[in-house]
């Protein structure tokens, strides 16, 4: 990977940011906020994942055209510029401690702050409470009104589809080497800690989407104060990396490069896959959301919102959602290299079952074949030899077991989707999927939401 600095382009200066000055100026008091953590950390230097150049490979795909479109628009670049820089300082905050705190204590504390309130746990730091405070706000940019039909909406695809799905969307952040160095550097998805993410990630989208799954003390508030939490212990602890020489053992996190680590902008495609496949969908069809999409992206917004993004990361229009979700492709260098394939190979051959049972393997098998054809549709436009080279080899075998399922699949989610909007079985409908999701649940493990502290500096 070349180490030329790409060209500054846009501003991150508050005086200079015409378009944003919101979101510019909380880019500009984060070293004022946490000096320990960022006051040594240069705002004004564009890090090399970020270009502009049209002769620089990003890593928007081909299938998408020209990105000229996107360059050429001056409020995207501003806004993706910007938001490369954009951290989480109340995460961060409770992040830091763990320069004080052992990892095992701090995350106790917050657990139990989450489950009891603050005020029962005088002896917890107040900068757990004040994080949670700000997440307990209600932003007037989201209708609230639309939040629980969008939940149970999004419940349906959380017990029919995500299954199949998760592991696919999961290696989208490992196919490109600027995104997925902070999971690289602190062994997150090394070895047998590959199936523990996935399923971690596919209970968070779970639990949220139960019923009251976003409300203050529900399993799901919880867990996304968790993983607001680990984000921030990825992003502090990479940050403690800067500067070390190379003969450490250690993998150097350097911000001329890579820039901030975990920004908020690499938050939001995971956090709004689900509104772009319909908004794109909807683009494409140059037609409106109908009622049931509009709600499912309002539920995301707001979990969005609750995971740390700001209203400017979190659009609600299908072409603004479309257009930021590509211009952000668009503007990060391409790169991939052994240590990508390295997360893409260990996430696609993690067992992610529950026991050794002869139903859990087929299951597994099946699951992980649609996770390969996924990512070769997704990642690599259908091409089996790049999808290859890329780490995930598809067999005859693969799509043998899709061609058998999809049809049992694909029918039964047509027949509950039917059933939902049926007024006299919605109720039976929507009691079948919640228990669903709940034993999908019980399956995928209590999640811990935390990175490995042994491979951590402090």
């Amino acid at each position: 990977m070349s180490s030329k600095l790409a060209i500054t382009v846009q501003p991150t200066s508050v005086e200079a940011a015409s378009r944003y000055p919101e979101l510019a100026e909380r880019v500009a008091r984060q070293a004022d906020e946490l000096p320990e953590l960022y006051g040594d950390f240069d705002f004004a230097v564009t890090p090399e994942r970020f270009t502009t150049d049209p002769d620089v490979k990003s890593a928007l795909p081909t299938r998408l055209g020209d990105r000229s479109r996107y360059l050429n628009d001056p409020r995207l670049m501003e806004l993706i510029h910007t938001s490369t820089f954009l951290a989480d300082v109340p995460a961060d905050r409770v992040a830091a401690l763990a320069a004080r705190y052992p990892v095992a204590e701090l995350v106790s504390l917050v657990r139990r702050v989450c489950r009891e309130g603050a005020e029962n746990v005088p002896e917890a730091p107040p900068e757990i409470a004040e994080l949670i405070a700000v997440m307990q706000e209600k932003p007037d940019w989201i209708n609230f009104d639309l939040v629980e039909d969008g939940a149970t909406y999004s419940r349906l695809y959380a017990a029919l589809v995500s299954p199949f799905m998760t592991r696919g969307a999961f290696l989208a952040t490992f196919t490109n080497s600027y995104a997925a160095l902070p999971m690289t550097i602190t062994g997150a998805l090394s070895g047998t800690r590959a199936a523990h993410r996935v399923n971690e990630t596919t209970a968070y989208f779970a639990v949220t989407a139960l019923p009251g799954g976003l409300e203050r003390f529900s399993a799901g508030f919880e867990a996304t104060v968790m993983v607001r939490l680990m984000h921030s212990m990825v992003r502090f602890n990479a940050l403690q990396r800067t500067g070390r020489g190379h003969n450490s053992k250690k993998r150097t996190w350097d911000t001329r490069i890579y820039g901030l680590p975990v920004p908020q902008i690499d938050q939001f495609p995971a956090g709004m896959i689900g509104p772009y496949q319909k908004a794109d969908k909807a683009v494409r069809a140059n037609r409106e959301l109908p009622y049931d999409e509009r709600a499912m992206v309002e539920f995301h917004r707001y979990r969005g919102f609750l995971l740390g993004l700001p209203e400017e990361l979190l659009p609600g229009s299908p072409r603004e959602i479309v257009d930021l979700f590509n211009a952000r492709a668009a503007t990060l260098r391409h790169g991939y290299d052994d240590e990508c394939r390295k997360l893409v190979t260990s996430t696609m051959d993690a067992y992610l079952c529950p026991s050794g049972s002869t139903f859990d393997r087929a299951a597994d098998a099946v699951e992980k074949s649609y996770s390969k054809l996924a990512f070769a549709a997704a990642f690599c436009e259908g091409n089996l030899k790049k999808a290859a080279h890329m780490g995930v080899d598809l067999s005859v075998n693969d799509f043998a077991r899709a061609a058998v399922t999809a049809p049992l699949l694909t029918g039964r989610f047509a027949a509950v989707r039917i059933a939902g909007k049926v007024p006299v079985l919605q109720n039976v409908a929507d009691q079948y999927i919640t228990a669903l999701v709940k034993r999908r649940l019980d399956d995928y493990g209590i999640p811990a939401y935390t990175t490995d502290s042994r491979e951590y500096a402090h």
